[in-house]
C-alpha cells in the first residue's frame, strides 16, 4: 500500500518547532495550543511508529485524532499543513473511510494520494474537489471513479499530477474533463481503455504536461498525433501499446525536449526509429521486444547523442550491425539480453567506456568474448546468465575493479572460475545458480566481505561450505537452496545480523533447531525453509523476527492454522506465508 501514502512537502510540520511549542507554521494565530486542548490529556496509548524514539507533539496529536476519529466532523478550522497529516496518517494505517474523509471538505489539502486505496469512488470526488485550487496532486488508481466524478475536477485548474492508472469506469468521453487542467505536469493513465486516438484529443491543450503514462493502453493507435504541441513534454511510456506502429511515431520527432521513450513491446521496426531522429535530448530509450534489428543503431547513434540508456532487449539484433554501437560513447546502460548475439558483436562494444551496466542475459557468447570488456573500467554490474562463459573466460574480468554485481548462473563456470572473481573486493551481489559450484570454490570468495547479496541456489554446497560466511558480516540476502547443509552449517549463519532474506529451502535435513540458530536474526523481512523438516513445534523460536512478512514452510510438518497462530500472537508484520 505504498502508492497510498501521501508524500510530505517541505511546509509540513517541522519537529523542531514542534517542541518549542509557537511557531506560525503551526495555525493562524502562531500558537499550536489550540490543538492541545482539543485532545484527551492523555495520549499514552497511542502507537507511533519508531518505538525507542520520542514522539514529536505533533505526531501525538495527530496519531490520538486517528484514534478518535470518529469524534471529529470537520478539520477545516484547522491549519491546511496540520489536517494534511491527520489525512495522512489515516491513510496509511488504512483508517480512512467515506464517513471519516467527510470532515476533510474545504480543508485546502494539496495531495490526495488513495492510489489502490479500497472504497474509492464518484462520491469521494466530491470531498476530493472541494480543495479547489489548493488541489496540487492527486492519485485515485485502481478506484472506481467514473465519468461523472471528473467532472468535478474542472474547479481545481492548479492541479499538477493526476494519478489514473487501471481506472476501469472512465470513458473516452469522461477524458474530454480534464483538458482545461493546464497547469498539468504529470499525468497517467494506465490500461485505461479510456485512452483511444478519440479520446486524447482532450491531451492536445495540456501545455504545460512534463510526464505521461499511457502504460497497457491498448487502443491509442492514431492517437499520438495529438501530443505533436506538448512541446515541454519530457518523458512518454507507452509500453505494451502493441497498436503502436511505425506511423505512430512521426508526431514524436518535433518533440524536442522528449528524454524518456518507453517503448516495449510496441510494433515499431527501424523504420519507426527513423521518425525520431530529432530528438537530441533523449537519454532513455527502451525498445525491449520490438521487432528492430541492429539496423536502428545507425539511426540511434546519429540521432540520439546525448543517448544513455537503451534497451535492446528480446529485439531481433543478430552481429550484423553491431558495428554502430561504437558511436554511442557515452552510453551507461546497455541490455541486449536474449538476443542471438556473439563474440563478433562484443568487438564493437570495447569503445563503450562509459557504460556502467552490461546485459548479456543468454546470448550466445563466450569465453572470447569477455576480452572486450576487460577496458570497461566503470562497469559496475554484468549480467552473463546462461551465456557460454566458462572459467578462462573470467581472468578478462580480473581488472574491472568497479564491478560490484555479476550473475554467472547457468554458466559453466565452476569452482576454478570463482579463484579469478577474488581480486573483485568492490562486490556487492554475486549470483551462481550452478550446480558446478561446490565448498572448495565458496571458500575462495572469502576475500569479497562487502558482499551484501548470494545467491547459491542449486551449488553443492554442504556445513563445511558456510564457513566463510563468517566474512560476510554485511549480507543482507542469501539463498541456499538445494544443497546439503544441515543445522550445523546454519550455525555459520546466525551471527549475520544484516541478513533481511534468508532462503535455505530444499536443505531436506534441517529441522527445528535451524529456527532456533536464526532466531536472532531480526531483520529478517522473508524467510524460506521449505523442503525440510521442521515441524510445529518449532515456530515458537519465529517469535523474535518482528519485521518477518514472508514466511515459506511448504512441504514440511507445518500447518498453515499454527502459522495463523504465530502470526496473530507475536508476528503483526506477516502478510505472506505458505502453507495458508
Amino acid at each position: 500500500m505504498g502508492g497510498a501514502c501521501s508524500r510530505k512537502r517541505d511546509h509540513l510540520v517541522d519537529e523542531g518547532d514542534s517542541r518549542r511549542g509557537a511557531t506560525g507554521r503551526y495555525s493562524k494565530s502562531g500558537s499550536s495550543k489550540w490543538l492541545l486542548l482539543s485532545l484527551p490529556r492523555c495520549a499514552s496509548d497511542v502507537t507511533l511508529k519508531g518505538q525507542g524514539k520520542c514522539p514529536s507533539l505533533i505526531e501525538l496529536c495527530v496519531a490520538r485524532i486517528r484514534e478518535d476519529i470518529k469524534n471529529y466532523s470537520s478539520f477545516s478550522m484547522l491549519p491546511k499543513d496540520i489536517s494534511q497529516q491527520i489525512f495522512n496518517e489515516l491513510v496509511e494505517s488504512h483508517c480512512l473511510s467515506e464517513s471519516s474523509l467527510d470532515a476533510f471538505r474545504d480543508c485546502a489539502l494539496e495531495d490526495f494520494y488513495l492510489g489502490e486505496y479500497p472504497g474509492v469512488k464518484d462520491s469521494w470526488m466530491d470531498v476530493i474537489t472541494s480543495q479547489g485550487k489548493s488541489l496540487l496532486s492527486l492519485d485515485i488508481s485502481c478506484s472506481d471513479v467514473t465519468d461523472s466524478g471528473l467532472v468535478l475536477l474542472k474547479g481545481c485548474s492548479n492541479l499538477q499530477s493526476l494519478k489514473f492508472d487501471y481506472c476501469d469506469q472512465i470513458s473516452e468521453d469522461g477524458l474530454g474533463n480534464i483538458c482545461g487542467l493546464s497547469n498539468l505536469t504529470s499525468l497517467s493513465f494506465k490500461k485505461s481503455t479510456a485512452i483511444s486516438a478519440e479520446g486524447m484529443k482532450a491531451f492536445a491543450s495540456l501545455v504545460n504536461l512534463v510526464n505521461l503514462d499511457l502504460e497497457r493502453c491498448l487502443g491509442i493507435h492514431g492517437g499520438l498525433i495529438h501530443l505533436k504541441d506538448l512541446s515541454k513534454l519530457e518523458t512518454l511510456n507507452i509500453r505494451y501499446c502493441n497498436s503502436v506502429r511505425d506511423a505512430d511515431l512521426k508526431p514524436l520527432s518535433g518533440l524536442t525536449n522528449l528524454k524518456e521513450l518507453q517503448m516495449s513491446c510496441c510494433r515499431v521496426t527501424d523504420a519507426g526509429i527513423a521518425h525520431l531522429n530529432g530528438l537530441s535530448k533523449l537519454a532513455l530509450l527502451n525498445l525491449e521486444g520490438c521487432p528492430v534489428t541492429a539496423a536502428c543503431l545507425e539511426y540511434i547513434s546519429a540521432g540520439f547523442a546525448s543517448l544513455l540508456y537503451l534497451n535492446l532487449s528480446r529485439c531481433c539484433i543478430s552481429d550484423d550491425g553491431c558495428e554502430r554501437f561504437s558511436g554511442l560513447g557515452k552510453l551507461k546502460i546497455l541490455n541486449l539480453g536474449f538476443n542471438p548475439i556473439t563474440d563478433k558483436c562484443l568487438a564493437h562494444l570495447k569503445d563503450l567506456i562509459n557504460l556502467e551496466s552490461l546485459n548479456l542475459d543468454s546470448c550466445k557468447i563466450g569465453d572470447g568474448g569477455l576480452l572486450n570488456l576487460k577496458g570497461l573500467l566503470h562497469l559496475k554490474s554484468l549480467e552473463l546468465s546462461d551465456t557460454e562463459v566458462g572459467n578462462s573466460g573470467l581472468r578478462h574480468l580480473s581488472g574491472l575493479c568497479n564491478l560490484e554485481n555479476i550473475n554467472l548462473s547457468f554458466t559453466s563456470v565452476s569452482d576454478g572460475g570463482l579463484r579469478k572473481l577474488s581480486g573483485l573486493t568492490s562486490l556487492r551481489s554475486l549470483n551462481l545458480d550452478n550446480r558446478l559450484i561446490t565448498d572448495a570454490g565458496l571458500s575462495s570468495l572469502s576475500t569479497l566481505t562487502g558482499l551484501t547479496h548470494l545467491d547459491l541456489f542449486g551449488a553443492r554446497i554442504t556445513d563445511s561450505g558456510t564457513n566463510c560466511f563468517r566474512s560476510f558480516r554485511n549480507l543482507r540476502s542469501l539463498e541456499i537452496c538445494g544443497g546439503s547443509i544441515t543445522d550445523n552449517g546454519v550455525k555459520n549463519i546466525k551471527d549475520l545480523k544484516s541478513l533481511t532474506l534468508l532462503n535455505l529451502s530444499q536443505n531436506g535435513d534441517l529441522t527445528d533447531k535451524t529456527l532456533e540458530l536464526i532466531s536472532g536474526l531480526t531483520a529478517l523481512v522473508s524467510l524460506n525453509v521449505s523442503n525440510s523438516r521442521i515441524t510445529n513445534a518449532g515456530l515458537k523460536h519465529l517469535k523474535p523476527l518482528k519485521n518477518l512478512r514472508s514466511l515459506s514452510l511448504e512441504s514440511c510438518k507445518v500447518t498453515a492454522v499454527e502459522i495463523k497462530k504465530l502470526q496473530l500472537a507475536a508476528l503483526p508484520n506477516l502478510v505472506n506465508f505458505r502453507p495458508e
